[in-house]
């Protein structure tokens, strides 16, 4: 198994990237940011990490996939069936494989809501450290 060195920061990550999962993540990226421009954008765990409010989402690029994640996926996923529940807090991921397209108005959609999820009910990180 390869060690990968973390990005020094979210444009060294997209700029590591080569092929479909370039495309993938850029695409994602600018969805996510047309959607929530208020966002800070961090490398955490070395993944490229949207924060408002609290951790919002992230965007993992792997071998075969990319994930696009959300601290409140669970909740998520009542608008976008595509996103499946997983992990702590109320984490969810949308898979993306190569050949799938990225709908931007429908990762703008989640993305809005997980934004205003955040601002209503704070850092969703927070209550389960408690």
């Amino acid at each position: 198994m390869r060690r990968v060195v973390p990005a020094a920061n979210p444009d060294a990550y997209v700029a590591a990237l080569d092929g479909w999962r370039a495309e993938v993540v850029r695409d994602l990226r600018a969805a996510v940011q047309t959607a929530a421009p208020q966002a800070d954008q961090i490398i955490k765990w070395g993944n490229l990490v949207f924060v408002s409010d609290g951790l919002m989402a992230l965007i993992r690029a792997e071998e075969h996939r990319v994930l696009l994640g959300f601290w409140r996926g669970k909740r998520l996923a009542t608008i976008e069936p595509r996103i499946k529940p997983s992990g702590r807090y109320e984490l969810g991921n949308w898979t993306f494989r190569q050949g799938d397209a990225v709908e931007p108005e429908a990762v703008m959609a989640v993305v809005r809501q997980a934004a205003a999820l955040n601002h209503t009910l704070g850092d969703p990180t927070r209550r389960a450290a408690r």
